[in-house]
């Protein structure tokens, strides 16, 4: 019509079309451009397709409906735990206070325990021995625990726990004749579906939070391969160093080595 002009010159935008534009479309391997809408959503960036999407943690956070489902966002961040361990903790497992009775590490932490025939299926993974002492857990896979998980579970426990469940395990179903019953990781990973979606960040997995958690400890500690074994329970370095210790290519570091074997940086 004439309106706004300069408008719908910036509009009439070309881009070069992806491997999926192609796919999608008939001819599409012999299309060489295609016309790019500036105001459509930018894809989510992902630093690998096994990671969150950057700033998910905080969108998931506020995405939510529950107080159960901000604290398994903060401990799948925060503790690097598996689905299975997580459903399958006791409250007897959690020690979240400094100098804890078990005596086995200094600050707040969860023993991970292995144990079979849980009403809700869940399991830890780790094998590792433990045993209930004079009431208190020892042994097991201890995981230290962030001052952010210790505030999502007192908000969990305080507001939202029901008072009448027996049990004794940490998640707990919120709605339908299963309320009050122990949350099957089935239910973990739906919830996280669902979140992701509604949040736009397409598909969300529990194991998502794992292997981001792991590469940042690694990075965090300069590439310890031992420090990351130990605090995400994996059997060996070997496993760490196949699966997490990937270069970024757009990492500082990185350049600069490729400019100094260049040349190029002296």
């Amino acid at each position: 019509m004439g309106v706004n002009t300069e408008l719908v010159g910036a509009l009439k935008l070309h881009r070069m079309p992806t491997q999926r534009d192609r796919d999608r479309s008939l001819l599409g391997h012999l299309q060489r451009s295609m016309q790019a809408n500036p105001l459509a959503p930018k894809s989510v960036r992902r630093r690998h397709k096994k990671m969150l999407p950057d700033g998910a943690r905080a969108v998931l956070l506020d995405e939510v409906n529950s107080l159960r489902d901000r604290l398994v966002v903060e401990w799948l961040s925060d503790g690097g735990f598996r689905a299975g361990e997580m459903c399958g903790l006791h409250l007897c497992d959690l020690h979240l206070r400094e100098e804890a009775a078990c005596g086995e590490c200094r600050g707040p932490h969860a023993h991970v325990c292995h144990r079979d025939g849980l009403v809700n299926g869940a399991r830890a993974k780790t094998k590792w021995e433990w045993e209930l002492r004079d009431g208190v857990i020892h042994g097991g896979l201890i995981k230290r625990v962030s001052p952010a998980m210790v505030h999502a579970y007192f908000d969990y426990l305080t507001l939202e726990y029901p008072r009448g469940a027996s049990h004794g395990m940490l998640l707990v179903q919120q709605h339908g004749p299963g309320r009050g019953l122990p949350w099957a990781p089935e239910g973990a990973r739906k919830m996280l579906k669902r979140a992701g979606r509604r949040a736009g960040l397409g598909l969300i997995k529990p194991h998502m939070f794992r292997h981001t958690w792991a590469s940042a400890v690694l990075e965090a500690a300069d590439g310890n391969l031992a420090i990351v074994r130990d605090a995400g329970g994996w059997a060996s370095t070997e496993v760490v160093d196949e699966i997490y210790a990937q270069v970024d290519v757009n990492d500082p570091v990185f350049q600069n080595a490729l400019l100094t074997t260049w040349g190029e940086l002296r």
